[in-house]
């Protein structure tokens, strides 16, 4: 089975996603700021995040193009996963706004709390009510018509849903503290510039490592019902 896995930049790849998806019976197929004709009938299109917004497609066309995969993929209800700016990318296809988020950019370990609907879902049931993530994002959207809010946080409400055989995350499940510890150090004067305590962020990392065989099951949890649904 084959599963396309669309990153946006270089440092930003599947992460823990990729061997839980492998373990699942998935072959990845890793494509760079493209996808061609034939994804639309992948059994699955998962898409990373970036540092561009959904709203800035003129600047990035190829954002366009993945607007138009997802929302053919989920008219016939072809499963997608969507990770930050590909949760973004997946609720705009359904119909949602993207924008800069009102609250502030969103960085760093901090929980998200699984909805009650979460809880009955056989990804996240099982899961603890509040979970410790990786955050990295400044933009949020909607709610998205037709789906099931899976997640919040104290800052956004919209943090990850369900929609038909499909789910968006807006958190970084797949990044381990390592990973993460990597990211803050390469945007460390980007961080400084928005004004946050970079050190605090590293701070936080053992509550990320603390969490990891959790994330790991959930993932792995993910990746068995998404192959399920294409058997």
């Amino acid at each position: 089975m084959r599963a396309v896995v669309v990153e946006h930049e270089g440092h930003e790849g599947p992460g823990l996603l990729g061997p839980a998806l492998e373990a699942a019976g998935f072959t990845l197929v890793r494509r760079f700021r493209t996808v061609k004709r034939e994804d639309v009938d992948a059994p699955l299109v998962v898409v990373m995040g970036g540092s561009m917004g959904v709203y800035e497609a003129d600047a990035h066309p190829f954002l366009n193009d993945e607007l138009a995969l997802l929302g053919e993929r989920l008219a016939n209800d072809r499963a997608c996963v969507g990770v930050c700016l590909g949760a973004q990318l997946l609720a705009a296809a359904a119909g949602a706004t993207v924008s800069p988020g009102k609250n502030g950019f969103e960085v760093g370990v901090g929980p998200v709390r699984w909805t009650q609907d979460a809880l009955k879902d056989p990804v996240v049931a099982g899961a603890r009510a509040r979970t410790p993530v990786a955050h990295w994002h400044g933009d949020t959207y909607t709610p998205v018509p037709g789906a099931t809010l899976l997640a919040s946080t104290d800052r956004y409400s919209q943090q990850a849903f369900r929609l038909g055989k499909s789910y968006g995350f807006q958190f970084h499940l797949e990044l381990t503290a390592q990973e993460l510890g990597r990211w803050l150090e390469l945007g460390e004067a980007g961080l400084v510039a928005r004004g946050k305590d970079v050190a605090a962020l590293k701070a936080q990392l053992p509550r990320l490592k603390a969490a990891e065989a959790e994330n790991t099951e959930l993932l792995h949890r993910l990746a068995h019902q998404l192959a399920k649904g294409v058997r």
